[in-house]
């Protein structure tokens, strides 16, 4: 049998040493912001100073913790403001996938707005979710702490079974800006990465889900897992800790006001927004060295 050639085997793309050569290196120079809300960190760039293609694959090399700057997510910020908004984010997993709304990150923006002087006490932002609403509530030097209305959750289903390779799992899945898969667990013996990483991308769910494990505490406080979609575990998630909290009250293990970890979260009931309170931290700038082969 005839080996096959490199073009058939790279799906059409000519990976050869002289189609490799003749390519040209375009190094660009990407300035950032790196922030975190809760250690759910961020890297932020003003829209004006960002590449104009190639976002995906930009936000995959920045966000790599190995060869990159390192972080759970980039995010563009487009100080302009608008009819009924103050700016504009948009957000890139470190996967490189455009998940519509952080509420971590979106703290970590409006942190940057304040601190550059685009916002002050009241700052609404467009995100793919619509806009949110900020209150800011206390400042020091480079921490932050915001009140954020994140809007009326959606519980789409109380409980819902997700089978599993593992086994059947009873789960509440909920739309809160972006998908929600909620697990109650009694503890986190069990491997939730590898249910979180399965669960993700589930039939059930063909635009893939955010994934969290919920141990109740006390009336006023729950301990959560996050696996999110595009960015897989992380220590803190804003969107989560929003569905966890609906999930435990809406299940009768707690009550409102409900703490995760750094995230206080207060929700009325059903046709209520979920107002989640929390901290956003500015701790480096820097330069990050980016090369586009053309």
């Amino acid at each position: 049998m005839a080996p096959c050639s490199n073009h058939a085997q790279t799906g059409g793309a000519d990976f050869s040493l002289p189609a490799l050569f003749s390519r040209s290196i375009t190094p660009m120079q990407i300035p950032f912001t790196k922030a975190h809300g809760a250690k759910n960190d961020f890297l932020l760039t003003w829209q004006s100073e960002a590449p104009a293609t190639d976002l995906p694959q930009t936000a995959a090399a920045i966000c790599n913790r190995y060869t990159g700057v390192g972080a759970d997510g980039w995010m563009l910020v487009d100080p302009t403001s608008g009819e009924g908004y103050d700016a504009t984010i948009r957000l890139f997993n470190s996967d490189g996938s455009e998940p519509e709304i952080s509420g971590n990150g979106t703290r970590c923006a409006a942190a940057l707005l304040v601190e550059h002087g685009h916002a002050k006490d009241a700052i609404r932002i467009r995100t793919g979710a619509g806009v949110k609403h900020l209150r800011l509530l206390s400042r020091k030097p480079s921490e932050f702490r915001f009140e954020m209305n994140m809007g009326v959750p959606r519980i789409i289903a109380l409980r819902e079974t997700i089978d599993l390779t593992s086994g059947s799992r009873e789960a509440t899945l909920l739309d809160v800006g972006n998908p929600q898969c909620a697990y109650i667990v009694d503890n986190f013996d069990l491997d939730w990465r590898a249910i979180g990483a399965e669960t993700e991308r589930h039939p059930r769910f063909p635009k893939r889900t955010n994934v969290s494990f919920i141990r109740p505490l006390d009336a006023h406080s729950i301990d959560v897992r996050f696996f999110e979609r595009g960015a897989g575990e992380t220590i803190s998630s804003g969107t989560g800790s929003t569905g966890a909290a609906v999930t435990a009250i809406s299940r009768g293990l707690a009550k409102t006001p409900v703490k995760v970890s750094e995230l206080v979260l207060a929700w009325q009931g059903p046709e209520a927004p979920v107002y989640l309170t929390g901290p956003a931290q500015i701790i480096a700038e820097g330069i990050y060295r980016h090369e586009i082969i053309l």
